[in-house]
Order: C-alpha cells, then sequence, then structure tokens
C-alpha cells in the first residue's frame, strides 16, 4: 500500500470521477484507476461502485476513506513537524471571505513579511463554503470566517465582534445624521453583496428580525464595487465595521442604525488534527493582535 494510492482514493472519493480525480493528482486516468485497482485487490474490497462515469464508494469505501484521510493528515503533520525548523523558509496558507481578506488578513500579512521574512505567506480569497472545505481537505493552514459554524473537524477560535454600518454617500440626505432607524430605510434603494455572501445572508436576517424588506437594487460580487455605487448615489449599503477605510471619509459617511445594531461575529478555523506550524503560530500572535487592536474603532 503506497501514499499515493490512499491520495487517490480521496481524490475519487472529493470528486466522484475517476477522470476529474486524475486531472486533479496530476496523472493519467488509467495509471489511477489501475493505482485503485492494486489497492482494491490488496485490501480484498471493492472501494468504488463504477456507475458509467460517477464513482460511489462502497461500504468498505467509505470506511477505508476515514482512515486513509488520517493517515494522509498524519504524514503531511511530520513531515511539517520536521521541516519546522528556524534556519529553514516555511510556508502557510491562509484564507479569509471577500469582506475580511482586504481589511483585516492583508495588513497582516503585510506585517508578517516585515517581522517574519522567512516566512512564505500564500492567500485565498473564497466564499465560506469554499474556505472551510479547503480547512478539512488540507489545503490551507488557517481561514478566517464569519459565524455562526458547526463542525467536530474544526477548531473554532472566536477573533471579534464587530458592528454592521449603514453607509450613504456624502450626497445623500442621511450623510449628516448620526443615527438613522429602520423605518428610516423604507424607500431606500440598497446595494449588496450576492447571494453567496455571508454578509448578505447576515444582513437580510437582520432586517427579517424586524419585519422589514429593503428594495434591492444592485448585487455585487466585491465590496470595492459596492462603495463605487454607493459614492455615485445610486443606492446605499450595510458594510461591517473593518471595511470602513480612512480614505473613505472623503467620499462615504459611516452610521449606526438606532435600536438592536446588527453585528457579526468573525473566527479563526483550523483543522484540529492539523499540525500547526511555528509559522503559523507567529502569524496567528500578529492576526490576534490586530483584531484587538481594531476591535476599538469608532464612528
Amino acid at each position: 500500500m503506497e501514499l499515493d494510492q490512499l491520495r487517490y482514493v480521496v481524490a475519487v472519493a472529493d470528486t466522484g470521477n475517476f477522470t476529474r480525480a486524475a486531472e486533479r493528482s496530476h496523472i493519467t486516468q488509467p495509471s489511477l484507476s489501475q493505482q485503485i485497482l492494486n489497492l482494491e485487490s490488496e485490501v480484498g474490497h471493492k472501494l468504488f461502485h463504477r456507475l458509467g462515469r460517477k464513482a460511489v464508494l462502497t461500504e468498505a469505501g467509505a470506511t477505508f476513506l476515514e482512515r486513509a484521510r488520517k493517515i494522509l493528515f498524519e504524514v503531511e503533520n511530520a513531515a511539517k513537524e520536521l521541516s519546522d525548523h528556524p534556519s529553514l523558509d516555511r510556508r502557510i496558507t491562509v484564507g479569509a471571505v471577500p469582506t475580511i481578506m482586504p481589511y483585516l488578513l492583508a495588513p497582516v500579512i503585510a506585517q508578517c513579511h516585515e517581522q517574519h521574512p522567512n516566512l512564505e505567506i500564500y492567500a485565498r480569497e473564497e466564499f465560506r463554503s469554499e474556505l472551510v472545505r479547503g480547512i478539512i481537505e488540507g489545503d490551507l493552514d488557517l481561514a478566517v470566517i464569519t459565524l455562526p459554524l458547526k463542525d467536530s473537524r474544526l477548531s473554532i477560535e472566536p477573533l471579534l465582534t464587530e458592528q454592521l454600518l449603514l453607509v450613504v454617500g456624502q450626497s445623500h440626505a442621511f450623510a449628516s445624521r448620526k443615527e438613522i432607524s429602520i423605518a428610516d430605510l423604507a424607500e431606500e434603494t440598497f446595494v449588496t453583496m450576492g447571494d453567496s455572501s455571508t454578509l448578505a445572508a447576515q444582513i437580510h436576517g437582520f432586517f427579517g428580525d424586524h419585519n422589514f424588506t429593503p428594495k434591492i437594487g444592485y448585487r455585487c460580487a466585491q465590496v470595492a464595487t459596492l462603495k463605487l455605487f454607493v459614492t455615485m448615489g445610486l443606492g446605499i449599503s450595510i458594510l461591517p465595521e473593518v471595511a470602513r477605510l480612512p480614505d473613505d471619509r472623503t467620499r462615504l459617511t459611516y452610521l449606526r442604525l438606532t435600536g438592536t445594531a446588527p453585528t457579526r461575529e468573525l473566527a479563526i478555523i483550523r483543522h484540529l488534527q492539523r499540525y500547526q506550524s511555528r509559522g503559523a503560530e507567529q502569524f496567528l500572535t500578529l492576526l490576534r493582535t490586530h483584531a484587538r487592536a481594531g476591535s476599538t474603532v469608532t464612528i
């Protein structure tokens, strides 16, 4: 039994298809299929039902997959622990959702490059579901996402709780006010993130709790685009406090909603079985410090 065979089993289970698994594993499909046949012969059980182009785990395959993932995690952890020496270059991969990466992680990455020049950092900006998958499959060392989240395979460390603020252009009638009530928003057009964004879901839930249905005029994939639409007077929006930048003062105004103001919780997620390298701990130390400093920001 070889480690590559275990990796091929995991790839087929994840993709549900021998061809896609071969592409992901950077080998030919016939070679991958033969390796899995050899493994099935060795363990004495079929691991997959071959249903046309679809590959489905057998009962034996599901049991084997769980063990294979654990073995691969332990092998990866052992290799990292052996190579995690101060004199060696180190590498970590971190992730965050689009409403967090540019505002919270990017400054920490820059600071980490200055303080720990031997630490090589790779970053991925993805939606939350992709980040969770990346942590579970071992592609990411850590990620910062929004709560709630429950998964017994993950370490979930609360990082900070921040306000969600109303944002308007400086020519908007609300710009001269300090606070706005939900009732004031009835005739306003909103600019929001797309439905795949957890921020959009949180805002929708908050308004639903207050029996308010916002009039959505525009949906954006990036916060920068959303801010541009608001600056141009095409609508108003709600953004997390961390997304408020010093340059915004010349074109945007941030306001609190009266009553029960919306908030969101951010957390660091890691795999419980993943070895935490010295580089990851150095990054986490800076991230926690940065988050504590930013949590006192006021309007």
